[in-house]
């Protein structure tokens, strides 16, 4: 529920903050392209995935589709996000390389807003104990950035060698072993959360 209402607020969020924002720095990005964006990226897969369980549900049941598809579903998301990552340090590891202290410049900062966010988020919930079936996601959604979004704007409105899609390319590359890191200590601290 809390995927599904990030996304929605994306859906409605994403193309107003990021014309903002690069107007702003006097990028003009025409509305088309960033509504494309988000189509491609968010509404196709929300709706995709929408169906996709609804139809499931319709024919199986909820018990199938929870027991069994789901489970058989699990190990793809991994695959894919290993892949995803495989492919964009192809496309820009000779980038990195080339530039390591532009990547610590960029990483640092991430990381230090991941963890700041998510000790925040955690911490709140737990003062006002808040299940961790709760807390714990809620703290990962706040603390995520949305990389693949930015990756996808950033690349089609600067190009693939941009230090636009540099920048997206590290964060996505910075925040996966962090999220990893964060679900370890959600799951290790999940005995000081009310069950």
């Amino acid at each position: 529920m809390q995927v599904s209402l990030n996304d929605i607020i994306m859906l409605f969020a994403f193309a107003p903050v990021v014309v903002f924002l690069l107007g702003i720095s006097d990028i003009q990005v025409p509305w088309n392209t960033v509504i494309l964006s988000v189509v491609l990226y968010i509404v196709i897969p929300l709706t995709a995935g929408y169906l996709t369980r609804r139809a499931l549900i319709a024919k199986r049941g909820q018990g199938w589709y929870d027991g069994v598809f789901m489970k058989r579903l699990g190990p793809v998301t991994p695959a894919a996000l290993i892949v995803t990552l495989v492919l964009l340090f192809a496309f820009q590891g000779e980038v990195i390389l080339n530039n390591p202290l532009h990547i610590v410049l960029i990483a640092v900062p991430l990381i230090v807003q991941t963890f700041l966010i998510f000790f925040l988020a955690y911490g709140w919930a737990r003062l006002w104990n808040v299940r961790h079936c709760i807390a714990a996601p809620g703290a990962m959604i706040g603390a995520s950035n949305f990389f693949e979004l930015a990756v996808a704007a950033a690349i089609a409105l600067f190009g693939l060698q941009s230090g636009a899609a540099l920048a997206t390319v590290v964060g996505v590359l910075v925040e996966v072993p962090l999220m990893l890191v964060l679900v370890r200590i959600a799951n290790q601290t999940r005995g000081r959360f009310p069950a």
